[in-house]
């Protein structure tokens, strides 16, 4: 609801500077008028930016509500009013309040979505944007709170799966500080006064010694050399070759294709069972699938769909998705149920998605294992191995 501020004289003809919400200007004179004062300037307060990026579930809500709102017959603006004064969230309701104020001046509401920028998934505001046009915007707010919410589940599968091995690495890196910088100089004071030490030792000892005088400066140049990874990754001919890089790596290939193939599937299922034309349905995906290199190959691969061929035969031409992807659209063409098999193929792609995630933390595990069975043994060399020449000089 839009907030005015105003000047206003009182029954006793005193000036009053304050602030109050209010629809519009009517209701605005209404309060004015209720509260005994008689305005003499005011103006509405410019809206402020909730500066907030909405997860998946909070997108799958915001969808249900208005898809629920709507089927009731209740009008945008109405609906929007009614979720801000039920939100407990601040920087939520906020982001609320700037929609209902937009649709109240009469601007639809997937361009009062486009004017928080990136708060809102691009592929939410064009899909908002086609039911608005197409007059289907109930089915397609309902299709949008199945897609986020699938999306969601994945999403939150992926995190649950990553979460052992994340900190499994942490505490890999905190053992080997805590080795390298408090235990083995330690010993290594100890192993000095008796005389000359093994050369493995003396490098373990150099690196240690490296360590501790270090340290901080090591942490630096890791926080540096990440930042400069991320920013690389910023840069467009960069981010291309990585993710083609990801599609080529042995280890991960294979996964990674099924889950671009997955959030493929399940966004133009989506789409297409919202009414949007196949060709818009496909510009459309080929934007938030998250890998620089497929989404590369998408003005080709819609050129050659637009020029008459067939679906199933020019989706065979993109690498990164999985060979499976075309046989299953070739069966949907065929049967003329397109519609329904693109959303039983998501289905299929978004189980193998959550079987190619388990596959990939189940190969990082035992990495990590062996990197800390690794230090481990780096360690009892280190130590015992002067130990040992120790013993023989003294022909025990």
């Amino acid at each position: 609801m839009p907030r005015y501020n105003y000047t206003a004289v009182n029954l006793e003809n005193k000036k009053v500077t304050s602030e109050v919400d209010a629809k519009n200007d009517d209701d605005f004179r209404l309060v004015m008028r209720k509260m005994n004062l008689v305005p003499l300037k005011y103006s509405v307060i410019a809206a402020q930016s909730s500066r907030m990026r909405l997860k998946s579930n909070d997108v799958a809500e915001f969808c249900r509500q208005l898809a629920s709102m709507f089927s009731s017959g209740i009008p945008a603006a109405r609906a929007m009013e009614i979720m801000m004064d039920g939100c407990p969230r601040p920087k939520l309701k906020i982001l609320y309040e700037n929609l209902h104020s937009d649709l109240t001046k009469g601007i639809t509401m997937s361009e009062a979505m486009r004017k928080h920028g990136n708060t809102f998934p691009e592929l939410l505001m064009n899909m908002f944007a086609s039911g608005e046009e197409s007059g289907q915007f109930e089915k397609v707010a309902v299709n949008m709170s199945t897609h986020y919410e699938k999306e969601h589940r994945l999403n939150g599968k992926v995190k649950s799966a990553m979460r052992y091995p994340m900190i499994l690495g942490v505490a890999t890196v905190i053992v080997v500080l805590i080795v390298f910088i408090g235990v083995l100089p330690t010993f290594f004071d100890t192993l000095k006064a008796f005389g000359e030490l093994p050369v493995f030792t003396q490098i373990i000892m150099s690196f240690t010694d490296f360590l501790v005088d270090n340290w901080i400066y090591l942490i630096i140049g890791l926080v540096a050399f990440v930042a400069g990874i991320k920013f690389l990754l910023t840069v467009y001919t960069v981010r291309l070759r990585f993710d083609q890089f990801k599609l080529k790596f042995p280890a991960i290939a294979k996964p990674l294709s099924i889950i671009y193939t997955a959030r493929f599937s399940r966004t133009l299922a989506s789409l297409y069972s919202s009414g949007v034309p196949m060709i818009r349905a496909l510009e459309i995906t080929g934007t938030i699938l998250n890998n620089k290199y497929i989404e590369s190959q998408f003005p080709e691969f819609i050129k050659q769909v637009k020029s008459g061929e067939l679906l199933s035969t020019s989706i065979g031409s993109i690498q990164g998705f999985d060979r499976k992807l075309s046989s299953t659209i070739q069966i949907g063409e065929e049967s003329g149920r397109l519609d329904s098999m693109l959303d039983s193929s998501a289905e299929m792609f978004e189980y193998d998605a959550e079987q190619a995630t388990e596959s990939i933390v189940a190969l990082m595990e035992p990495i990590m294992l062996v990197v800390i069975a690794a230090v481990i043994l780096v360690v009892i060399l280190a130590v015992m191995m002067p130990m040992a020449s120790m013993y023989e000089s003294l022909g025990v």
